[in-house]
């Protein structure tokens, strides 16, 4: 979807969207809009501007209006939901060229708000396209805005024409990396295997330069990835360990911020021989969504030239049943070289993190290190699929990552990582034991495993994802992959080198 930024509107024949609170319905500038289209009074008085909510009228210059409501509060996550319901609910009916007006809004809202909006409005726009079809072989309908020939013209004064534009790239940018990484999440088991993985990641960097080295199942043995290679001794596809760093082109000797994120990139969970129960065991292709944020976050990092040192980590495998695979009681060695005992083989996804968390602390050294997963339970018990569990003795970090998700739409939580907690963890025979085996504090205890593997890291902190990674999108018929964490690590960033 190629973006026009134009400051006047002239007749055309494309449809022409407005963005409208409830309070702008008021404002002289719409009143003056109206006017001039000569916009039936009895339709307007019935629309309220309620969120997501959309009126199709005819005007005396422009032949075709769709006015969508954005509600009073006027949020990123709010704006994009309305655009991107917009673009599927009246696919069928769109062109490959549309207008987007914000003209008469800049009158009542400052250069901030006009770039959110604008930002949201693209970005809901460029996931209206997606199609979660993957592997059907009947013939589909191309959405419109998918076209080679797509084009969104976008009408602002020129005192907001900069700020507009650059969101607006960072709109389509945002929305085509959100794309791709949410069919890495809604592919199944037997598609997204480590190595598509870690080719996703080979193409990406080669396309917006970043460097990308993934380490073959000879490399992760000699590097003493233990732990990868334990949760994957029962599969029959080989593991990945990638390894992904960006610096922008211009850095020189510049210092920029250090920051490392590791992703947990299990690409299907089985439980292993603590097998999980079949009902809805078909959802546990979605186990590699703290991987496709940290994935998808390289890419819109680079795309973006953030003044940023980025190193991301994906260790990745599935977590099968076989002959060889771990059992209850095992004792498995680490890359950090602790000894773990293995208590539940389905608590598999804080195994490869500590590789990969251990291997980033020691090899890059950053000043912020991230881990994100999809990693328990219990943190969906504790906070539905509406917010993120956070974990970090930072108070700082915690705060700094809070308010990135508040902007962006893609909420967290902290949740207590007291030392009272560490005892949960404690193994009679190796140095810790994978899981608590108690029915309470889940999430914690998990926690209280990774950040035995940091070294005791002063600024990190951990990202239980797995009520918003993948659920109830309203977009499909079954749950999918909804594309946190690239938003909300991306603003995090942005904040950070402000």
């Amino acid at each position: 979807m190629k973006i026009k930024i134009k400051n006047t509107l002239k007749s055309s024949n494309t449809l022409l969207v407005i963005p409208v609170m409830p309070n702008d319905l008021k404002s002289a500038s719409f009143k003056k809009f109206n006017q001039e289209e000569a916009l039936s009074k009895k339709l307007m008085a019935s629309f309220s501007a309620k969120k997501a909510t959309y009126l199709y009228l005819a005007g005396a210059q422009t032949e075709r209006i769709m006015l969508i409501g954005l509600g009073d509060q006027n949020s990123y996550k709010d704006i994009l939901y309305a655009f991107r319901k917009f673009g599927v609910d009246f696919k069928n009916n769109l062109d490959t060229k549309l207008t987007l007006n914000l003209s008469y809004l800049e009158t009542a809202h400052d250069a901030g708000q006009i770039s959110l909006l604008t930002a949201a409005a693209v970005n809901g726009l460029q996931l209206s396209i997606y199609d979660i079809g993957l592997y059907k072989t009947a013939d589909r309908m191309v959405h419109p805005l998918a076209k080679s020939t797509a084009s969104l013209t976008i009408i602002t004064e020129k005192t907001f024409q900069k700020e507009v534009e650059q969101a607006a790239y960072e709109g389509v940018a945002k929305g085509k990396t959100q794309l791709s990484v949410m069919d890495l999440v809604n592919a199944p088991g037997n598609k997204a295997i480590p190595e598509v993985l870690g080719q996703w990641a080979v193409n990406s960097g080669k396309q917006y330069g970043y460097k990308t080295t993934v380490f073959s199942k000879k490399k992760i043995t000699s590097t003493g990835l233990h732990a990868l290679l334990a949760v994957n001794r029962g599969s029959e596809y080989q593991p990945a360990f990638i390894i992904m760093e960006y610096k922008p082109k211009n850095a020189g000797k510049k210092k920029l911020p250090k920051v490392g994120l590791v992703g947990k990139g299990v690409t299907f969970d089985t439980g292993g021989i603590s097998i999980k129960g079949h009902q809805n065991m078909h959802y546990m292709k979605s186990d590699m969504g703290g991987a496709a944020a940290v994935l998808g976050t390289m890419e819109l990092t680079a795309k973006l030239q953030l003044p940023v040192h980025l190193i991301g980590i994906v260790p990745t495998t599935d977590n099968c049943v076989d002959a060889l695979a771990i059992k209850p009681g095992d004792v498995i060695n680490s890359y950090s070289g602790k000894t773990i005992e293995i208590i539940d083989t389905d608590a598999e996804g804080r195994l490869i993190l500590a590789d990969g968390l251990a291997y980033l602390n020691k090899n890059f050294k950053p000043e912020i290190m991230l881990d994100l997963a999809t990693l328990t339970g219990s943190s969906v018990r504790t906070f539905g699929y509406q917010c993120g569990a956070v974990f970090s003795k930072n108070e700082q970090l915690i705060s700094q990552l809070s308010a990135a998700g508040n902007i962006i739409g893609e909420r967290i939580w902290p949740l207590p990582i007291w030392d009272e907690y560490q005892s949960h963890m404690d193994s009679d025979v190796a140095d810790i034991k994978n899981f608590s085996g108690r029915p309470v504090a889940g999430a914690i205890s998990a926690a209280k495993f990774l950040e035995f593997f940091t070294n005791e890291h002063p600024r990190w902190a951990h990202l239980d994802i797995a009520g918003v990674a993948f659920g109830d999108t309203g977009f499909s018929k079954q749950k999918s992959a909804t594309g946190y964490g690239v938003g909300l690590l991306v603003a995090f960033l942005k904040n950070l080198v402000k």
